[in-house]
């Protein structure tokens, strides 16, 4: 085994406090998060996917239902704003996720079969019709980028170099 051994007036505080940011990384995944959640309601609000694909339309049966219910609408994943306004994202020293604990987010993001969910009290099926999948969490390659970038910075500062 070989063991090098350094002391360097600048290089060894600034290793010393990327050691010591490494050793929490609780503010970096907070400000990763911040990241991801903006990049994630802004897509919703277009109606993207996190690929930059387009929503599955509603179907006619659909548009024709809340027409008749007096319902307005925008794009899909986007009837109230709720979900989108809803969605959060949580962080640590080791982990960053983002989800929504609305009802009907699981659905919305994998889909479902008409009756998968069983039948209601008039013996309908739950939900009446298919559902299909509208991605909306995930990360695009622009989402990835800004990541590198943040990541990027947060060492730089960890190291303080400006």
């Amino acid at each position: 085994m070989i063991t090098l051994e350094f002391n360097n007036d600048e290089l060894s505080p600034a290793l010393k406090r990327i050691s010591t940011s490494l050793g929490d990384m609780t503010q970096l995944n907070r400000d990763l998060g911040e990241l991801w959640l903006a990049a994630t309601q802004d897509r919703m609000e277009r109606g993207e996917d996190p690929d930059g694909n387009a929503f599955a339309p509603r179907s006619q049966t659909t548009l024709e239902r809340y027409l008749a219910q007096g319902l307005s609408f925008g794009a899909p994943l986007n009837r109230s704003g709720d979900m989108r306004r809803g969605l959060a994202y949580d962080a640590g020293a080791d982990f960053v996720r983002i989800g929504s604990n609305a009802i009907q987010a699981a659905v919305m993001q994998l889909g479902a079969s008409k009756g998968a969910f069983g039948r209601n009290a008039r013996g309908g099926p739950i939900p009446w019709g298919n559902i299909p999948a509208r991605p909306f969490i995930g990360l695009s390659d622009d989402d990835t980028t800004a990541m590198i970038a943040e990541i990027e910075e947060w060492l730089e500062s960890a190291a303080g170099q400006p």
